[in-house]
């Protein structure tokens, strides 16, 4: 599963590490993350994030 960056604050959506702050465990591909998922940082919609 590869990594995303967000282009607008940089944060880096890890798919194995997950996102403890939103309770999507470790394990969830990029692409499979919930609707309505958002930047925990900066609240950038999953379009701004490009393959680290």
């Amino acid at each position: 599963m590869d990594s995303y960056i967000c282009t607008i604050c940089g944060h880096v959506y890890d798919p194995g590490r997950g996102e403890p702050s939103m309770d999507i465990p470790p394990g969830i591909d990029f692409q499979t993350l919930p609707q309505g998922w958002r930047c925990p940082v900066c609240q950038a919609i999953p379009e701004k994030f490009r393959k680290v």
